[in-house]
């Protein structure tokens, strides 16, 4: 299977399930936005965000190596998974012991208030952060695609019972959220046999050692990853309030459209990029893809903001519909967060997780500063700003080191000028007057003009694609 052929499959794959965990769940947001406050979305969101950054430190970032040296076959799966999940138990011990001082201190009231939910969601993440990482390794996306469908109908449907009929409010938004990925886990666990591959009997020292050498660095870059992506939700309630953060929070669904884009392709393209990985790109493959990959992002994100407002209009409720001044921050921080992942697959492919943290920590000490200065001033709006920055430095330092292991060639000073126009419309957006949207659409019209010669080879490809698979059927 060649390299094009592989990656379109997986991507098919992975479509399929995302669209019923992304999509549906985007259309949910009016639900979400009716019922919840802006208080009650604030705190999910927020322990949410806390269980982001535990996992990664707790587990030491064992699915980083579960997912990495499962695609290798001179592994032992057993090994990998028995591993996987000593770090996951003790990791889950942790959390009932911090959770128990939590209770006797009182440190945090609210997470002593829903401290049952806090573990629930831990157990569920960090389990499905072991077993999804494990089904990728072994090639069996398929699978993954199916149990994601049926988690997404699992938690849709008690979203809507819960929050809808019952009114049970926040207690009932946790239980959705953490019963629905938890069928997914039992789903995979079944299907790929994983009890049976678990032997804790066994210590496979030679498999551990491997793996933790891999994945220690990635602990950092876990951390700052997370830094990256949710830190400013600390400081957005620290100088904002619990409320704000709520509807930042909620700011991030309208981006979530590119983040299904994103989720799909970086799924499907960190197997192909180790499995194809060609240091001279001779045929050209990661060219081709790293092109048209960057074209849709960029499109879509130019279409998002365009139509922000209309869409904000259309999903945001009551005190959430503000949320539309982050979006256009937050969805440049997607098309930057989503090429810096793209390139992330060279360096896993070469097993140099010391890139993965170096580039996210320059980006997370950038993220901090720029939050605790934009802030205090401008709101949430400059925790927005600052998230986009740092995804951008973050992108520049990976392109810059990926120079030392592959030789990509594509235009970068035509991309540059497309970010520089992506950037324009999220400024101009905020600017009273009838002449903006024609202005927004002369934009996105410019950034198509640019982009037409990678749209023509999407489409000529695609195109091919249709034509081979009718041919054979015939």
């Amino acid at each position: 299977m060649n390299g094009y052929k592989y990656l379109f499959k997986n991507i098919g794959l992975l479509t399929l399930s995302s669209f019923a965990t992304k999509i549906l769940v985007f259309f949910l947001v009016p639900l979400y936005t009716n019922i919840l406050t802006t208080t009650e979305y604030g705190t999910y969101d927020l322990f949410n965000t806390t269980i982001g950054v535990l996992i990664p430190i707790l587990t030491l970032n064992i699915q980083e190596s579960v997912m990495r040296f499962s695609l290798e076959k001179k592994y032992s799966r057993n090994a990998i998974i028995t591993i996987g999940a000593k770090y996951l138990l003790i990791s889950n011990i942790i959390v009932i012991i911090g959770l128990e001082i939590n209770s006797i201190f009182n440190i945090s009231i609210l997470v002593k208030q829903y401290a049952i939910f806090f573990f629930l969601m831990y157990v569920t993440q960090s389990m499905s952060g072991i077993i999804i990482s494990y089904i990728r390794g072994i090639d069996k996306i398929a699978e993954l695609s199916v149990s994601s469908v049926i988690a997404s109908f699992v938690t849709i449907g008690l979203n809507i019972v819960f929050l809808a009929v019952f009114k049970w409010g926040l207690m009932g938004y946790f239980l959705a959220n953490i019963v629905g990925p938890f069928f997914q886990c039992i789903y995979l666990i079944i299907k790929a046999n994983v009890i049976k591959n678990i032997n804790f009997h066994n210590n496979f020292n030679a498999e551990k050692k491997a793996m933790l050498s891999y994945c220690k660095p990635m602990i950092a870059n876990g951390v700052a990853w997370w830094v990256n992506n949710t830190s400013d939700r600390y400081i957005v309630i620290f100088f904002c309030g619990l409320a704000e953060n709520g509807v930042y929070s909620v700011a991030s669904k309208i981006p979530s459209i590119l983040n299904i884009f994103q989720s799909i392709f970086n799924q499907a393209w960190t197997l192909s990029a180790v499995r194809d990985f060609d240091p001279e790109d001779k045929n050209g493959f990661f060219a081709n893809t790293y092109k048209a990959y960057n074209c849709m992002m960029v499109i879509l994100c130019s279409f998002i903001i365009m139509f922000d407002k209309i869409l904000a209009k259309c999903l945001y409720a009551n005190d959430f519909y503000i949320a539309w001044k982050y979006v256009p921050w937050l969805t440049i921080a997607g098309v930057f967060g989503a090429m810096s992942g793209y390139i992330g697959g060279f360096f896993s492919a070469v097993k140099d997780s010391r890139i993965f943290a170096s580039s996210s920590i320059v980006g997370a000490i950038s993220n901090i500063i720029l939050n605790l200065i934009l802030t205090p001033y401008i709101g949430a709006l400059g925790a927005a700003i600052a998230t986009a920055v740092c995804y951008v430095e973050v992108w520049i330092f990976r392109y810059i080191q990926s120079k030392k292991y592959i030789k990509l060639r594509i235009n970068i000073f035509r991309d540059i000028v497309t970010y520089v126009l992506i950037c324009i419309q999220a400024t101009i957006i905020y600017v009273k007057s009838n002449y903006i949207y024609l202005l927004q659409c002369v934009l996105f019209v410019v950034i198509i003009i640019l982009y037409a010669d990678d749209i023509k080879k999407i489409i000529n490809k695609c195109t091919n694609k249709i034509r081979c698979k009718y041919k054979t059927k015939k």
